[in-house]
C-alpha cells in the first residue's frame, strides 16, 4: 500500500457504505421486519447469512465490461441478494409465493436505504473535521441508492463534500475507472492531487488506481483482509 504523506495531497475523497457508516442493526432489522410478518429466524443466523450474501454478491461482483447503473440496477441488485438471504433462511419451505418474496425484497430495499438505519463509524466526523482543518478537500465517490444525498444530509456531513459522486446519479458504478475520471473533472483536480479510501479491494483500490488516484483500504470488519488501516485516524497521526 503505497502513498504519499497527508499534507501531499489536495483532497481524500470517500466510498460511503461500511468506510463512512454502515448499518449496525441489519439482522435486528431484518428479524423485526420478517416477524411481522409471521416468519421468525434468530438473530445469529440473519447475521451469518448477511456476511455470507456480501462476500458473494457485493464482494464477489465483477463488473466488466462496465454496465450502466441506474436507480433500477441498484434495486435489482440488492433484490437479488435479500432474495439469496430469505430463500436461505426457508421462506419457500413456510409456502411463501415468488410473488410474496418479490414484494418483500422491494421492501427490505427501501428499508435499508432509509436514512434512518445508518449510523457513522465513531471515528468519523472528528476525522472529516480534522482533515477539512488541514485544507483538504473532502468528496464522495459511490455505489449507491438515490438516497444517499439524504441520509448523508440526515447524518450531519452532506456539508463537507464536494464534489458527490453516486453512481445511480451519474450513471456510473465503480468499479469502473470512469466514475473517478468524472469526480475529478468536477472537483478540478489531478489524480496526484487526491486520495481515495475505501473497503473494497476491486472498486476502492483497484478502479482509483486506474487513473492515478492513490488509494488506502479501511478494515471494518474482521472479514477484511490484507494491507489497510482500521481508523481514519490513522490516516492523521501520519500526518503529524
Amino acid at each position: 500500500m503505497q502513498r504519499k504523506p497527508l499534507t501531499q495531497y489536495k483532497a481524500i475523497f470517500f466510498d460511503v457504505g461500511d468506510t463512512l457508516m454502515t448499518i449496525p442493526a441489519a439482522r435486528v432489522i431484518m428479524q423485526q421486519f420478517l416477524a411481522s410478518r409471521s416468519f421468525h429466524r434468530g438473530q445469529e443466523q440473519i447475521g451469518e447469512l448477511f456476511t455470507e450474501a456480501f462476500r458473494l454478491f457485493y464482494y464477489g461482483k465483477q463488473l466488466d465490461p462496465f454496465e450502466a447503473c441506474t436507480p433500477e440496477s441498484d434495486r435489482t441488485f440488492w433484490m437479488k441478494l435479500y432474495d439469496y438471504i430469505l430463500k436461505k433462511l426457508g421462506v419457500e419451505e413456510e409456502k411463501w409465493t415468488e410473488e410474496q418474496i418479490h414484494v418483500c425484497c422491494h421492501e427490505l430495499y427501501d428499508l435499508f436505504t432509509a436514512p434512518q438505519q445508518y449510523a457513522l463509524f465513531e471515528d468519523v466526523e472528528e476525522s472529516l473535521l480534522a482533515f477539512k482543518g488541514k485544507g483538504l478537500q473532502l468528496g464522495i465517490i459511490s455505489n449507491f441508492a438515490p438516497t444517499l444525498r439524504s441520509i448523508l444530509e440526515y447524518k450531519g456531513i452532506l456539508h463537507h463534500f464536494d464534489p458527490v459522486i453516486v453512481s445511480t446519479e451519474v450513471g456510473l458504478e465503480k468499479p469502473d475507472p470512469a466514475i473517478f475520471r468524472l469526480a475529478l473533472e468536477r472537483a478540478k483536480l489531478a489524480p496526484e492531487d487526491v486520495l481515495y479510501i475505501g473497503d473494497h479491494d476491486r472498486n476502492d483500490i483497484w478502479a482509483p488506481a486506474q487513473v492515478g488516484i492513490d488509494a488506502v483500504k479501511i478494515k471494518r470488519y474482521d472479514y477484511h483482509s490484507g494491507d489497510g488501516i482500521l481508523s481514519l485516524r490513522e490516516l492523521l497521526q501520519d500526518a503529524k
